[in-house]
């Protein structure tokens, strides 16, 4: 199956305690199905101090459902995502504008 949402797009929270807030896709599990959103569901990691790493509490952005986040159209509000094919390629649009993204 196609993925809907991938890395680096936009997107929103639909639920839970982030829920409105929106940012940018950094990483995407298929297989589990969730994703890492930037400022989005952080958490406070305990960090041993390295080398390189000062170590300390730091700041962390966890895994979240991919249902529970929605891509943000051209005009900013939240959208399903459907395929079509365009010539000979097969591209994502945005439900809600008809727009390919």
């Amino acid at each position: 199956m196609a993925a809907k949402l991938r890395k680096g797009d936009k997107v929103v929270v639909l639920t839970g305690k982030d829920k409105g807030l929106k940012g940018e896709i950094v990483s995407v599990d298929p297989k589990a199905g969730k994703a890492v959103v930037e400022g989005v569901n952080v958490a406070i990691r305990h960090v041993k101090p390295t080398q390189t790493n000062q170590g300390g509490r730091q700041p962390k952005a966890m895994p979240i459902d991919l249902s529970n986040l929605a891509i943000v159209d051209a005009n900013g509000k939240a959208t399903r995502v459907g395929f079509r094919v365009e010539g000979e390629a097969k591209v994502r649009y945005a439900k809600t504008t008809g727009e390919a993204i």
